[in-house]
């Protein structure tokens, strides 16, 4: 089966923001996006913007010097299409408009310079992305400006944007928590911004805080996106980072020193956020303005297709050995699973041969290490530890677990991923994954037992291996294994 990958050109963005400048190149406009090409530099452009009015002189020169790189690179990448955002610190600055003539002098490359409410729209956009039909606020903190945007329905609604970026904050005297709360107070009215709404994080300071707050929490499962805290967790972390030194926060992570000297203001802003918009839930996302960017240049069919599903299908058709056997696998066993997820019941089913080719030995361990951290949309942690632990159990029906990182997801959510892990593990000794040997078998579940169905032709593929598969699954889901040999 065809994904939405193999129909798309890669597309590239430059995105010049008020602390970094980044060149992505996706491959494709696909709905779940691969990152071909991936590189920042921070330049820090908005640096002492507050006071002189004009953009960061050394700032200046290394973003220069960074885009004519990006410029370079892109003549071989086969980049069909180029898009390039500048937002806070070149749409304040006295010096911007000179900044991007002198760019497209010398590469020929014309940056875009987003208003805040524009900005504000592609970073939900960008959170759209990786949610489909996400309600809430979206905030993106940058450097020089935070950006506030209202979701609903799987649109982007009202947005505005303040100048609440640390970068804008640095050195500013007098009571800053009360300058933050007034204009966040003027940036709800006037956005018409409601409380009590889940909170999309984004933006490198707001993803700093994530790291930090996993390594206080010694949270397992080092994945960003879709990290989810109560207010009062990120109050607290929020509340013990706006104290500490730089160089206390660079023992918990990996972030730059160069972050890492704004992230105490950043934390001091989240304060002013969870004061103001008293959020129900937070989440934070790695998608922002230029996944927002992606998101514009797909057509809108594109947009309706589940990231999770197209990003396990494009797995399928990289890996697996006979590609389209997952949805044959999913409509075979999918009737022992009722009243589960059946989103993550055919993603586990494409994702379950995309491993084969690792050492047996290590396999089950890699495809649970591989599929928790995989680059997908529109699946949260627990989502991710079923699919991998299902993966697991599809290799190795029995043995230990896989440590801490299991302990996120609730007992009799792991026994169906393991249930569902040897249903797939039958289904595939069956077949030989291929989708035609599934055809003539049935498999189901009644009243407590467990039926498999081999008529005809299909009894020859009954065998000791089989049968021990088959009675490992029938324990799994506590029935009574019966055969029917016709």
């Amino acid at each position: 089966m065809a994904t939405t990958r193999q129909l798309c050109d890669r597309v590239g963005v430059i995105d010049v923001g008020s602390n970094s400048v980044r060149l992505v190149v996706f491959d494709g406009a696909a709905r779940s996006p691969a990152y071909f090409f991936n590189e920042k530099v921070l330049c820090g452009l908005g640096r002492g913007l507050a006071e002189s009015g004009r953009l960061s002189p050394e700032g200046r020169v290394r973003a220069h010097a960074a885009i004519k790189r990006f410029a370079l690179l892109l003549e071989h990448m086969e980049v069909s299409r180029l898009e390039t955002v500048a937002t806070a610190a070149v749409r304040e600055a006295s010096d911007g408009a000179d900044f991007c003539a002198g760019v497209l002098a010398d590469t020929g490359i014309a940056l875009r310079v987003a208003s805040g409410e524009e900005e504000a729209r592609l970073s939900a956009q960008g959170v759209l992305l990786g949610w489909p039909g996400a309600e809430g606020v979206v905030c993106d903190i940058g450097g020089a400006s935070m950006e506030l945007a209202l979701l609903a329905g799987g649109q982007v609604g009202t947005r505005t944007s303040t100048p609440l970026g640390p970068l804008k904050l640095a050195g500013r005297q007098g009571d800053l928590a009360a300058h933050i709360d007034t204009v966040l107070a003027e940036a709800m009215e006037r956005a018409d911004i409601p409380q009590g709404e889940t909170l999309f994080l984004v933006g490198g300071s707001w993803r700093a805080l994530a790291r930090i707050d996993m390594a206080r929490r010694n949270y397992p499962l080092h994945v960003l996106h879709e990290y989810a805290l109560t207010s009062v967790e990120m109050g607290e972390t929020a509340a013990w980072v706006s104290r500490q030194s730089p160089e206390v926060l660079s023992a918990l992570g990996e972030t730059s020193m160069a972050r890492l000297r704004l992230v105490p203001l950043a934390a001091e802003v989240m304060g002013g956020v969870l004061a103001r918009l008293r959020p129900s839930r937070i989440a934070f996302s790695s998608y922002g303005i230029r996944e927002g960017l992606l998101y514009e240049a797909m057509p809108s069919a594109m947009r309706q297709l589940d990231p999770m599903i197209e990003a396990c299908r494009y797995m399928e058709v990289s890996n697996a050995r006979f590609p389209g056997f997952g949805d044959a696998l999913f409509r075979w066993l999918k009737g022992l699973f009722a009243g589960e997820d059946m989103r993550l019941v055919l993603a586990a089913c494409l994702l379950h041969d995309t491993t084969w080719r690792a050492h047996p030995d290590y396999r089950a361990d890699m495809c649970f290490e591989t599929v928790t951290r995989a680059n997908m949309g529109g699946i949260d942690h627990q989502g991710r530890l079923f699919l991998a632990w299902a993966i697991r159990s599809r290799y190795k029906a029995g043995g230990a677990d896989a440590g801490a990182t299991l302990a996120l997801l609730p007992e009799a959510r792991a026994n169906v991923a393991r249930s569902l892990g040897l249903a797939m593990r039958l289904g595939a000794m069956i077949s030989g994954a291929q989708a035609v040997m599934l055809e003539d078998t049935e498999l189901t579940l009644e009243n407590g037992i467990l039926t498999l169905s081999l008529p005809g032709r299909s009894r020859a593929l009954m065998g000791e291996v089989l049968e021990k598969r088959f009675q490992a699954l029938a324990r799994g889901l506590d029935a009574e294994p019966y055969l029917q040999l016709q």
